[in-house]
């Protein structure tokens, strides 16, 4: 049976935020990585909280913020960070390790895509 696909790699970020611009290069360049091991990579998709009132409530103080499932990372800026924490998220949706409860995400403000 195929394995289900991964959900959506999602980048909460607002326009002008250097920060936001520059996780966004950095998660490009870890899934090229991992494409180029032959791994499995979600779709990137990035999301301007200025679009949505509850995003801009939730996110405002931590962007940017990356989030994959039910997994969150807030001020994601460090590529080394952003590398380990995709990695467990990555292996915690296809059903590898349970990964760490305490980057466990709570359900997603405006949960529209």
């Amino acid at each position: 049976m195929p394995a289900a696909p991964l959900p959506d790699l999602v980048l909460y970020g607002k326009p002008g935020c250097h920060l936001c611009e520059d996780a966004a290069a950095t998660l490009v360049g870890l899934l090229d990585e991992r494409i180029a091991a032959g791994l499995a990579v979600p779709r990137l998709v990035e999301r301007d909280i200025t679009t949505d009132p509850a995003w801009e409530r939730a996110f405002f103080e931590t962007i940017p913020v990356v989030e994959l499932g039910q997994r969150r990372l807030p001020l994601a800026v460090r590529r080394g960070a952003l590398a380990r924490w995709l990695a467990e998220a990555l292996e915690a949706e296809s059903g590898g390790a349970d990964g760490d409860p305490a980057a466990a995400a709570m359900p997603t403000p405006g949960a529209s895509g």
